[in-house]
């Protein structure tokens, strides 16, 4: 028996069992990507409800025709729950996990309807999101022993 087998009567989720790799630094960087996202979000959301001149449209020429007070609040609130999950990621638990990657699945949709607004912004954090769902997917198991 191995020193990081699971103890008997253990309720493990994951199918993986051996020890840390260095793919558990790609979680590490998703968790710390998450946080930097949702102040990125955060972000975006105050330049929309405080200066929304700063925008290169206008709120009609949005893919989804909203003002930006409303697209403030939607990023200001997303960033918040982005941030949270990628906190929560570091837990290394299973239901950390799916919260992160539901976040970053509305983060990608979020940022691909503010595309117009914020062509290149919008594009970074849309890839930004795909590396953390790959992260997270791929690698996530590994998370629980580090």
């Amino acid at each position: 028996m191995s020193h990081y087998a699971e103890p008997e009567g253990s309720t493990r989720t994951s199918s993986y069992s051996g020890p840390p790799t260095g793919w558990t630094g790609w979680i590490v960087f998703a968790a710390i990507m998450m946080i930097l996202l949702g102040f990125f979000h955060a972000f975006q959301g105050l330049v929309a409800l405080f200066d929304d001149q700063e925008f290169l449209v206008t709120d009609n020429d949005l893919i989804v025709s909203v003002d930006y007070t409303a697209w403030g609040w939607v990023h200001l609130i997303g960033g918040i729950i982005v941030a949270l999950a990628g906190i929560s990621l570091f837990a290394g638990r299973m239901w950390a996990r799916i919260v992160a990657v539901i976040a970053a699945m509305i983060s990608a949709i979020v940022n691909i309807a503010f595309l117009s607004a914020y062509p290149i912004w919008s594009t970074i954090m849309i890839a930004l999101d795909i590396l953390i769902i790959w992260a997270i997917t791929v690698h996530g198991a590994e998370m629980k022993h580090f």
